[in-house]
């Protein structure tokens, strides 16, 4: 990293940064935006691309407009686009991506080269033909004692599901994640022995042994790579090119599928948290690969019960009890708690009680049901005064549980709009 410790003395200023680069993979074109992020202007930027007109060149628009005007020059074997002076734009709350805004341009081409082996990208189920055999191919191998070990584990379950529940159980117990971009450009795993043997891997990795396993006692599942993280980003199914940036699993379950996380040893088997939930994958399977939705969490799956009484003393002083049941995504965002010291539990519960003066929480209990995917929290506290005495009368909010007061900025125009 080169890093410029720069203060600056007069504003607007402009810093130039020049980068080359030679790389024999054309398997990633990095996408062209015309601008980069909020609160950052645009004076001028390009990009052109030359290219054998046989290798068949494919562009994805996104969000042109004459708001953003873009020049765009194209011959055969030639492209480019270009902007100029650009404003910056800031955020506005509950604004949609970024990237469903802004103007950018993806590139993809139908035949490149990965680290020296040749694919093709004419369609989805062809390149996944192509990624199966030349990148998850000869990965899957497990030792002779492992494959006794998880045969005795299943024993004589049947049901695909509950084999795969052990199997995931077992896999959570046995590794941990670790980062490794090795193996055709950080896209082929790691073997599944290697796995087996370190104990440890990426999301590519632990994904490709959880499915060696499942293979070992005869559960399908299916190797599937997707954007990973909590502000949602898609694989476009109108141009076939290498996206995503995480791997997940896919069990075929009827005529839909249940998606693991191989990588976290402590979600429960078959949950999505909102880093993998509601958009497009890539699922890659033998005879060629399809995009497919995960799962889309609705409003009555993500729900937080709260049940709460309180009663005021007569000096002003609160005493009271609340239970928080947690479903859906609300669970994802509350069963970590149940892994926190106890003085990091008191703490994140005074900021989320922060209307509740001079709190003391006397009492935090947790019931991580797994099976049902909901989590629930008891807690006991008191506060020394609570309602405030005014000419011989208490004042005080009546909700002290959940209360909300962030309002919206607000703003000259309404500029975004989402369904």
């Amino acid at each position: 990293m080169l890093f410029l410790d720069y203060t600056p003395i007069a504003y607007p200023f402009t810093i130039v940064l020049e980068v080359e680069s030679e790389n024999s993979n054309t398997a990633f074109l990095p996408s062209w935006r015309s601008i980069d992020d909020y609160l950052v202007s645009t004076e001028e930027t390009s990009v052109t691309i030359t290219y054998p007109p046989e290798l068949q060149l494919k562009t994805r628009e996104f969000n042109f407009s004459n708001r953003y005007p873009i020049d765009k020059k194209e011959t055969p074997g030639f492209i480019s686009y270009s902007a100029k002076n650009i404003a910056a734009r800031k955020y506005e709350d509950l604004a949609p991506s970024f990237d469903t805004i802004f103007p950018r341009v993806m590139f993809g081409l139908e035949t490149f080269n990965l680290e020296g082996v040749q694919g093709n990208a004419r369609s989805w189920k062809e390149m996944g033909k192509w990624f199966y055999d030349e990148i998850l191919t000869g990965t899957t191998a497990l030792p002779d004692e492992t494959k006794l070990k998880i045969k005795n584990l299943v024993g004589n379950e049947k049901d695909p599901l509950k084999i795969a529940e052990i199997v995931y159980k077992y896999v959570q117990e046995k590794t941990r994640y670790v980062s490794i971009q090795e193996g055709i450009g950080g896209w082929k795993p790691m073997p599944a022995k290697e796995v087996d043997k370190l104990g440890y891997g990426d999301c590519k990795a632990l994904t490709n042994y959880t499915r060696s396993l499942l293979n070992e006692v005869g559960v399908t599942s299916y190797y599937a790579r997707l954007y990973g993280q909590s502000r949602k980003k898609e694989i476009y199914p109108d141009i076939v090119s290498f996206q995503s940036n995480h791997v997940i699993l896919a069990i075929p379950n009827k005529s839909d599928y249940v998606w693991l996380e191989c990588t976290s040893q402590i979600l429960p088997f078959g949950f999505q948290g909102d880093f993998t939930d509601d958009r497009n994958a890539y699922v890659i399977k033998p005879d060629g690969g399809e995009i497919v939705r995960t799962k889309r969490f609705t409003e009555k799956d993500n729900l937080q019960l709260i049940k709460g009484s309180y009663k005021i003393t007569e000096e002003g002083n609160f005493i009271g009890s609340v239970k928080i049941i947690s479903k859906g995504l609300v669970y994802d965002y509350q069963f970590g708690k149940e892994r926190m010291g106890r003085e990091d539990q008191i703490k994140k519960y005074k900021d989320e009680f922060d209307n509740i003066n001079n709190l003391t929480i006397r009492k935090i209990n947790f019931n991580n049901n797994k099976k049902d995917v909901e989590f629930t929290a008891d807690l006991e506290f008191e506060a020394e005064g609570y309602a405030q005495n005014s000419g011989g009368k208490l004042l005080f909010a009546l909700n002290a549980f959940d209360q909300n007061s962030n309002v919206p900025k607000n703003t000259e125009a309404v500029s975004f709009h989402s369904k």
